[in-house]
């Protein structure tokens, strides 16, 4: 007899155990996993694979054999299973709002940014310095006083031509304190 015959002779008899104790197999197996249904998924999951014509090497332990590939089978589910949300989870997240902004809103700040850059550049060179200094590097209004060599009043009269200036630019009214 050829390896294909042994094979078509494994598959067949271990096919025909499994239909003839089914239900041995069945109560085993549920008692094994604590779940009726994941034993009855995971047999039909067996002889599913029995049909499906993978090669399947000399088996010694037939009955073995066929708990242990359910068992495996039964693993895969659980562990598949646990990394898919439930009805409730999934719930939970579609209602989650989704605070990206829309492609009008992003078209929309990007040309306010690019506005921004052009009033920036029509600012005289320390004002525009100053400027930076106080709202990107987030520098006290001491510390530029003492940077550029001015008082702080002078940094604060700086700061509020260049916000000024650039409200006029973005066309918006600003709150200067």
């Amino acid at each position: 007899m050829g390896g294909r015959a042994v094979v078509e002779t494994t598959k067949g008899m271990l096919r025909t155990l499994l239909l003839s104790g089914y239900e041995e197999f069945a109560a085993w197996l549920t008692r094994r996993l604590g779940s009726a249904e994941l034993a009855r998924e995971a047999l039909q999951e067996t002889y599913l694979r029995l049909e499906r014509g993978n090669e399947i090497g000399p088996v010694h332990s037939p009955k073995a054999y066929l708990l242990r590939t359910a068992i495996n089978i039964a693993i895969n589910k659980r562990v598949a299973d646990k990394r898919r949300l439930g009805i409730s989870e999934t719930e939970k997240l579609l209602a989650i709002p989704d605070e990206a902004p829309d492609p009008a809103r992003t078209v929309e700040a990007r040309s306010e940014i690019e506005a921004l850059t052009r009033a920036l550049a029509e600012l005289p060179v320390r004002r525009r310095q100053i400027f930076l200094a106080s709202w990107v590097e987030e520098v006290s209004h001491p510390e530029i006083a003492k940077r550029f060599g001015i008082s702080v009043r002078t940094v604060q009269i700086e700061l509020k031509d260049a916000l000024e200036h650039c409200a006029h630019r973005l066309r918006r009214k600003q709150n200067i304190r």
